[in-house]
Parts: structure tokens; C-alpha cells; sequence
């Protein structure tokens, strides 16, 4: 493009309001940028995937334990997680995933001694987690 073309282009009010629209556009989204955490956003939903994953993958474990029978779980998670910057490595971050907080397991066989025993091993072992953030109830069936 030759250097008359390009004033030409410079001076023309069609050229003009579009970089005015175009900067106007950038500094609203560094304004919203800056009073909405976009970033955070996308880290609950990240949490609450990885919540529903451990949940539904908890649920399978736990109800082909014998005697279970039908299996409710309620899972509670600490935090949303985190990324962690790290230094000398390879990779630049490190995801840290939510902790658990406690796990309530409501099923048919919620009152039998062995098979209370059997699934809060499988929840404390499978989830690395203490049993005091595991309770195990009978399902009311009404």
C-alpha cells in the first residue's frame, strides 16, 4: 500500500469510528477484566467436575461392595483447588487438586456391621482420607 494510500485510509471517518469502536471494545473488557475474575470462574467449574467425577466414581466403588445394595453418596470438597507455580522444572505450574472434606454414604446396607466396615475402607483407602470424614447410615427405604 503506498504511503498516499495509507493517509487516505488514516483521514476517512469509516477508519476513524472503527478504531474508536475497536478501542473502546479493549479498554470495557480491561475494565471487566479487572472487576471479574474470569480465572476463577473457570476454576469452580474445574472444582465442581472434578467433585462430581470423584463422586460418580465413589458411587460405582461402593455399590458393588457385597450387601450395599441401593447407594446414595454425598461428597463435600474443601476448597476449589489450585495452581501452584513452580521453579526449577520443566512444567511452569502445577494443578492442585480440591481436598476432600467429608463423605456421607447412605445405603440398604447401612446398618450391617461388616458392611459399614467394608465401605468405609473402601472410601478412606480410595479417597486417602480419615474415617472421621466418613459416615455411613442405613437408606430409609419409605
Amino acid at each position: 500500500m503506498s504511503k498516499k494510500k495509507w493517509n487516505e485510509l488514516m483521514k476517512s471517518k469509516r477508519f476513524i469510528r472503527g478504531a474508536v469502536i475497536v478501542g473502546a471494545a479493549a479498554i470495557i473488557m480491561i475494565l471487566l477484566s479487572s472487576v471479574i475474575d474470569f480465572g476463577a470462574l473457570n476454576k469452580e467449574k474445574n472444582a465442581e467436575a472434578y467433585s462430581e467425577e470423584l463422586k460418580a466414581q465413589l458411587l460405582d466403588i461402593v455399590s458393588r461392595i457385597d450387601g450395599v445394595g441401593q447407594v446414595k453418596v454425598f461428597l463435600t470438597m474443601d476448597n476449589s483447588g489450585e495452581n501452584v507455580y513452580l521453579t526449577n522444572s520443566d512444567t511452569k505450574t502445577k494443578s492442585i487438586e480440591p481436598t476432600v472434606r467429608g463423605v456421607v454414604i447412605v445405603c440398604d446396607g447401612g446398618d450391617d456391621p461388616v458392611v459399614n466396615d467394608r465401605v468405609l475402607g473402601a472410601v478412606t483407602r480410595s479417597l486417602s482420607i480419615s474415617s472421621d470424614k466418613v459416615y455411613i447410615t442405613k437408606l430409609d427405604t419409605d
